[in-house]
């Protein structure tokens, strides 16, 4: 077996544990907010969460029907001996893994409005890359983003005189109007830019951290903490049918801005936050970073 072959082989034994297996972070905290709820029904839909999470390990089944559009994260060492290949062989991985998971058909057309039927088309799967000098590794993070967590995501610029108290307010009004399509309780990812695009970036990195983690920058951390507290005092709780907490977390990223714009922008996850991360050295050795029980 070649190296081309060997990569897309592990890509896709990797894509196979991200749709089934819920990465630590997750399963950590969502055995918290089990312990944590009070109210009988949304015990009880927990319940069926784990109980859906144990059959999906047990009978070798994706989690959710929806498998999503698969997105791909890359940091990838500027030496990584495959980094002029990836593209391709990402494609190919995503091609297997629809027959072998197996994944459900997500790639619609733009326009055309004619699916694919094997997860591949224009741009799809999605892949952005991050470029480290003098590294020969690479660090993938796979995301299965379904339509119900895609849904809700909003990116604005807000006057400079709406301030964070704007900011504030465009999130929750985006929990409030759209979250309960998303499958809570919901992983939030809010990013602060200074356009539409650098925002929704950041939004989108920020909801692809684990679970549990807080931003290094106290004053943003603290705005974590009460972003979190503001959206389970909406009470949507688990499947949006009342609970006392609504999100998994609120992760924080940002950048210096333009003086007079206030770019904010927002990415949801849902309950079952099917992300995982996965590093391969120059010889194609792997660590999973995400499920510590799982190797390749």
């Amino acid at each position: 077996m070649n190296s081309n072959q060997d990569f897309v082989k592990k890509v896709v034994a990797f894509i196979d544990i991200v749709a089934k297996i819920l990465p630590d972070d997750v399963m950590k905290r969502l055995k918290e907010l089990q312990k944590n709820e009070d109210n009988k029904i949304a015990k009880e839909i927990y319940s069926c969460m784990f109980d859906n999470i144990d059959k999906a390990k047990k009978l070798s089944r994706p989690i959710c029907q929806d498998t999503g559009v698969i997105q791909f994260y890359l940091k990838v060492g500027t030496k990584f001996p495959l980094i002029d290949e990836l593209e391709p062989l990402l494609k190919e991985a995503v091609l297997i893994a629809t027959d072998s998971v197996p994944l459900r058909h997500n790639a619609v057309e733009t326009f055309k409005e004619k699916n694919t039927n094997n997860n591949v088309g224009l741009n799809v799967p999605y892949i952005e890359y991050d470029l480290i000098p003098n590294s020969d590794k690479l660090e993938l993070t796979a995301y299965m983003a379904g339509g119900g967590c895609s849904l809700p995501g909003r990116a604005t610029v807000l006057m400079p005189s709406a301030g964070y108290h704007g900011a504030v307010d465009f999130v929750t009004d985006t929990m409030v109007d759209w979250g309960i399509n998303a499958c809570p309780p919901l992983v939030i990812g809010v990013g602060f830019g200074t356009c539409v695009a650098s925002s929704a970036k950041l939004a989108k990195k920020a909801s692809l951290r684990e679970v549990g983690s807080s931003n290094p920058d106290p004053l943003v951390a603290k705005l974590e903490k009460d972003l979190a507290n503001a959206l389970d005092n909406i009470g949507l709780g688990p499947q949006g049918l009342s609970g006392s907490s609504s999100v998994l977390c609120v992760n924080i990223e940002n950048m210096a801005r333009h003086p007079s714009s206030f770019g904010v922008g927002v990415a949801f996850g849902c309950w079952a936050h099917r992300r995982g991360t996965i590093v391969f050295d120059k010889d194609l050795n792997t660590t999973i970073l995400t499920h510590k029980e799982y190797k390749i």
